[in-house]
């Protein structure tokens, strides 16, 4: 068997490493897009690690010919780049099912889980899904938009000018060159094979629950895995604090109102996670 490949990752800060995974066909310039505005605010020292998974970002496909095999590369990069240290696991859609398995595999190191609209069921005719209805409507405006455009956006929740101007800046300025930059083809051939994408990696359960601080955000208009799913871990993550956010939907955050909120339940899980630490310190 080829050895695994290492992983193309960037980092930030120094001290307390996590882990931060992305979804399907992004990259890790994705998520510190996103969290690195939170993660740089807050005053605890982390050493925020963001990968590119095979065939996405940086990191070439290689070996990689599934999600088990893909998870077996971030294991290695784990093993390579972080233990002995304890760490924090963060993903986001696929990116939060990859994280499962690790917090799982790396259950005595990992202090801390947060999963961003995580993907639970592989299987699309299997998610618990509501038709798409944005919570704001504004059919003349997106009538006013080129056709082609509004393709482009696909269901957006909130339709109004200055959500639409910052959904489409991510978009083309952050999302779709991560896109553009991913094996397509290698990965849609993944995709689409229900043998290839899904992991067959243990992962907690009622019966053999998370007990460390977990977050798991959700939108309530994401019409990619719902938030349905994602409620039914809720017994296996004994410790974990659910968000289902009205007004956005997989992308999330888009503009400031996600952010202020997404900011509030990371900084939250962020304290909950140290508060061990703090006590233990105190008591020292």
């Amino acid at each position: 068997m080829a050895a695994l490949q290492d992983l193309a990752f960037r980092e930030y800060g120094e001290g307390f490493p996590i882990l931060v995974i992305h979804g399907w066909t992004i990259s890790g310039a994705v998520e510190a897009h996103d969290l690195e505005p939170i993660f740089s605010k807050h005053t605890s020292q982390y050493r925020r690690i963001y990968i590119d998974l095979p065939g996405m970002g940086q990191t070439p496909l290689g070996q990689a010919k599934d999600l088990d095999s893909m998870l077996a590369s971030v294991e290695t990069f784990i093993e390579n780049h972080i233990l002995p240290s304890e760490f924090l696991l963060a993903g986001s859609s696929c990116g939060a099912y990859f994280a499962r398995a690790l917090a799982c595999k790396y259950e005595t190191h990992v202090d801390g889980l947060l999963l961003r609209v995580p993907l639970v069921e592989p299987v699309n005719e299997k998610r618990d899904l509501d038709p798409f209805v944005p919570a704001i409507a504004n059919e003349k405006l997106l009538a006013s938009l080129p056709t082609a455009e509004r393709q482009q956006l696909g269901d957006t929740a909130v339709q109004t000018p200055e959500y639409i101007g910052q959904f489409r800046k991510r978009l083309t300025e952050i999302v779709l060159p991560a896109v553009e930059a991913s094996d397509a083809t290698a990965l849609d051939v993944i995709r689409h094979d229900p043998n290839k994408y899904g992991l067959n990696a243990r992962l907690h359960d009622d019966k053999a629950s998370f007990k460390k601080p977990t977050l798991i955000v959700t939108g309530r208009q994401d019409g990619v895995t719902g938030y349905r799913d994602a409620w039914t871990l809720l017994q296996s993550y004994t410790r974990a604090s659910f968000a289902l956010l009205d007004r956005a939907d997989h992308g999330l955050p888009v503009d400031e109102y996600d952010r202020q909120v997404l900011q509030a339940l990371v900084l939250d899980w962020l304290r909950r996670v140290e508060e061990p630490r703090r006590i233990a310190a105190s008591a020292g």
